[in-house]
C-alpha cells in the first residue's frame, strides 16, 4: 500500500499534468496509486472525458461513487459519461441520484475538498431535463426546468427561459458538466509536509558504560536508587513513601505499575472564607485526579486545582460531568451554569462530583462538534463519520479543516460538515464560534 506521502505526491503531480493538458501523464499518475481514494478515481474519470474516452470515464466514476456513496458530483459526472454513451436512462438515474445527495440544499461547494466547483441544484435539474428530452419525455423535461428555475439565482433566469422554450419546441439540450480542467487537488497542508523532516537530530552520547571513557561531556553511568542524587543541579529528595514524588504547590503524584494517580488538595479543613466542608472532585483523564474543593466551586477554581497536577489538560481539556440517570451520559461543561447544575446533581450522591477531562491519544479535546452531513474518508489522513456523529476536535488545522477523533479514529475533516455540539448533543444545530466557523456546504 502506498504511503500518504506517495499518494499526495502523485495526486499533486497529476493535477499539474491536467493543468498542462497532458492527459496521458495525468491518467498514469491518478491510476498508478494502489487502491486510489474516491477523489482520485473522480479525477481519472474527468480526464478520460477530456480525452474522449467515455467508457473509461464511466468505469472511473463507478469506482468513485462506490468508494464514496455520498459524492453528488461523482453521480453528476457519471451521468454525463452515460449521456455521451447514449445511455440516457442510466444518465437520468445518475442525475436523480446526484439531486438526492444534495438533500434539499441549493448547492454543494466542493472548494474546501479541493475541487473548485459548486454543484448547483438547478444544474442537476437541467441535466435531468436534458436526459428526459432524449427519452422523449417532453412534459417531464419542461417540469424539471421549471423546478430548476425556482433554484436559479435571482436575476439569472434568461438561460433557463431559453432552455424551456427549446424543450417546448421539442428541441434537445446538451448536458452541463464540471468545467474543463477542474479536478480534486490535495490540500495545501499536505503539500507543505511532503519534504522529509529530521525529528531526531544528531545523536549525542551523554553517558557511557565504559568507566574510563574520557570524551568531553560524557560521564560514566551512575548507580540509581531511592535517595541517590544523580546531579547536584537537580536534587531528588527522599519521599515519605516509596514511589511518591512531591509535585508543585499542594499537588503530589503517586506512580503505580499501570497508572498514575495525582491528588491536589487544600491543607485547611474548610473552604477559604467560610465554614463549608471540603468535598472530593474526581477527574478522569490519562490520569485519575482527586481534587479537594469546597462544594459549589466555580469552573476557574477547578481548573486551577487541576492545573497543579496536570497543567496541559487543565488548559485545553474538555471538562464534562456524568449526568444522573440510567444512561450516565457525559455532558460537556461549557459554561458556569452547567457546572452549578452538576453540583446540584451530585449533591445527593455519596461519591461527590464526578468529572471527566476528555482527550484522545493522550491529546486533550478542545471542544465537540456534531456531523450535520456524512463525510467519507478519502485517504488515510481523513476522518470519516456519519450524519449525527459526535466528533472530538483535537486541533484547528486552518480556517477550513479540523482534526478530530470519532469511534477510536483520528483524522482531519472539513469544518463545513459539522456544527457545534449542544450541552447534551441534541437540539437544533447552532453556529460555530468565530474561531470555529467555516462555509457550510
Amino acid at each position: 500500500m502506498a504511503s500518504l506521502g506517495d499518494l499526495v505526491r502523485a495526486w499533486h503531480l497529476g493535477a499539474q499534468a491536467v493543468d498542462r493538458g497532458d492527459w496521458a501523464s495525468a491518467l498514469h499518475l491518478f491510476s498508478g496509486v494502489p487502491a486510489p481514494p474516491a477523489r482520485l478515481c473522480f479525477n481519472a474519470g474527468c480526464v478520460h472525458l477530456l480525452a474522449g474516452d467515455a467508457e473509461a470515464a464511466l468505469r472511473a466514476f463507478d469506482q468513485a461513487v462506490t468508494k464514496d456513496t455520498c459524492m453528488a458530483v461523482g453521480f453528476f459526472q457519471r451521468g454525463v459519461a452515460n449521456f455521451q454513451l447514449a445511455r440516457f436512462q442510466e444518465a437520468l438515474s445518475d442525475f436523480r441520484l446526484a439531486l438526492a445527495q444534495l438533500r434539499g440544499h441549493a448547492a454543494i461547494d466542493y472548494t474546501q475538498l479541493g475541487l473548485r466547483f459548486k454543484l448547483q441544484a438547478w444544474e442537476v435539474l437541467y441535466n435531468v431535463a436534458s436526459a428526459q428530452c432524449q427519452l422523449g419525455l417532453w412534459t417531464e423535461a419542461a417540469g424539471s426546468l421549471r423546478e430548476a428555475m425556482s433554484n436559479w439565482p435571482e436575476g439569472s433566469l434568461n438561460s433557463l427561459d431559453s432552455a424551456l422554450d427549446q424543450v417546448q419546441r421539442q428541441g434537445s439540450l446538451p448536458p452541463r458538466q464540471v468545467p474543463r480542467g477542474e479536478v480534486f487537488r490535495p490540500h495545501r497542508w499536505h503539500l507543505e509536509h511532503l519534504e522529509p523532516v529530521d525529528f531526531l537530530g544528531k545523536a549525542k552520547v551523554v553517558a557511557s558504560a565504559i568507566p574510563d571513557d574520557q570524551r568531553w561531556g560524557v560521564r560514566p553511568q551512575q548507580p540509581q536508587g531511592l535517595g541517590v542524587n544523580l546531579d547536584a543541579r537537580s536534587p531528588i529528595m527522599d519521599s515519605p513513601r516509596a514511589g511518591t514524588h512531591q509535585g508543585p504547590l499542594n499537588a503530589e503524584t503517586e506512580v503505580g505499575a499501570d497508572r498514575c494517580t495525582s491528588t491536589a488538595y487544600q491543607e485547611q479543613g474548610t473552604g477559604a472564607g467560610g465554614s463549608e466542608p471540603l468535598v472530593t472532585v474526581t477527574v478522569q483523564c490519562a490520569f485519575t485526579v482527586a481534587l479537594r474543593a469546597r462544594r459549589g466551586a466555580d469552573l476557574s477554581s477547578l481548573r486551577a486545582l487541576l492545573g497543579q497536577a496536570l497543567p496541559h489538560q487543565a488548559q485545553l481539556g474538555q471538562l464534562s460531568y456524568q449526568a444522573p440517570g440510567e444512561d450516565g451520559q457525559w455532558v460537556p461543561i461549557a459554561e458556569e451554569e452547567l457546572l452549578q447544575r452538576a453540583w446540584l446533581d451530585a449533591a445527593a450522591g455519596p461519591r461527590g462530583l464526578q468529572l471527566q477531562c476528555r482527550g484522545a491519544g493522550g491529546r486533550p479535546v478542545l471542544y465537540q462538534v456534531v456531523a450535520q452531513y456524512g463525510y467519507s474518508a478519502q485517504g488515510p489522513e481523513d476522518l470519516g463519520f456519519r450524519q449525527g456523529d459526535t466528533v472530538d476536535v483535537l486541533c484547528e488545522v486552518d480556517e477550513a479543516w479540523l482534526e478530530g477523533h470519532c469511534d477510536g479514529r483520528i483524522g482531519i475533516f472539513p469544518k463545513c460538515f459539522v456544527v457545534p455540539a449542544g450541552p447534551r448533543m441534541s437540539g437544533a444545530p447552532g453556529r460555530l464560534p468565530q474561531s470555529q466557523q467555516g462555509d457550510q456546504p
